[in-house]
């Protein structure tokens, strides 16, 4: 036990080697530790582990450094592809987040799809041809796109509802020329709302579609 405790530590080490450092977050002003130095220790620990299996230090210590810079490596990645989308959605109305090398997009169905309908708004194209433009210039990523509804009406045709909005979705990006292969669709109808559906706030914020953006780990 302590000969993997002391290959987690040097492996620990091996991955605060990589450049590393704290950024400013550009659009909030706060300082951050950099996803690059995150993803570097996580994957460090993950090689690390490992080799640690064999009970060889050499083995553990090589692991650290193969996972330590292919985590290094998807978090420097996904940092630049963050700036470009925040770039291109820029007062679109599309919230974007970051969930550790995950970058979701959110899109409230105010400025997506008219009530009860899965026909996108012809304003919003354009903003999905920007999504598509980032997507396709980052191809090492698969999208996860999701449908939500509220709780008005009855839940299968909440349901149907959620789908065919995801569908839309992936159709026009499919369009734009990103390939299908990296697509995937599911809709949650009411079953995950993120807000209380006994306001009309609330069941405005529960009407959306997620886009989550996820790289690929065997492309690294």
């Amino acid at each position: 036990m302590k000969k993997t405790h002391s290959m987690i530590a040097c492996a620990t080490m091996v991955a605060m080697t990589l450049p590393s450092c704290t950024t400013v977050n550009p659009y909030t002003g706060d300082q951050q530790t950099s996803k690059t130095l995150q993803g570097g220790v996580i994957g460090a620990l993950g090689g690390a582990a490992i080799g640690a299996l064999t009970g060889d230090r050499k083995d553990a210590l090589k692991g650290a450094a193969i996972g330590g810079l292919a985590g290094a490596g998807i978090g420097a990645y996904m940092d630049t592809q963050e700036a470009e989308v925040r770039r291109q959605l820029s007062g679109s109305g599309v919230g974007v987040t970051r969930s550790g090398d995950d970058l979701i997009l959110n899109m409230p169905s105010d400025i997506t799809f008219g009530s009860g309908s899965a026909q996108i708004q012809s304003q919003f194209n354009q903003t999905l041809g920007s999504v598509a433009l980032v997507l396709k210039k980052y191809s090492k990523t698969s999208i996860s796109i999701s449908g939500h509804t509220d709780s008005d009406g009855s839940a299968g045709s909440n349901q149907s509802l959620s789908v065919s909005r995801a569908q839309s979705v992936a159709s026009v990006l499919n369009s734009n020329g990103v390939a299908g292969n990296r697509i995937l669709t599911n809709g949650y109808g009411e079953s995950q709302p993120v807000a209380s559906n006994a306001t009309s706030a609330g069941k405005a914020q529960n009407r959306r579609v997620e886009l989550r953006i996820v790289p690929q780990e065997s492309q690294f």
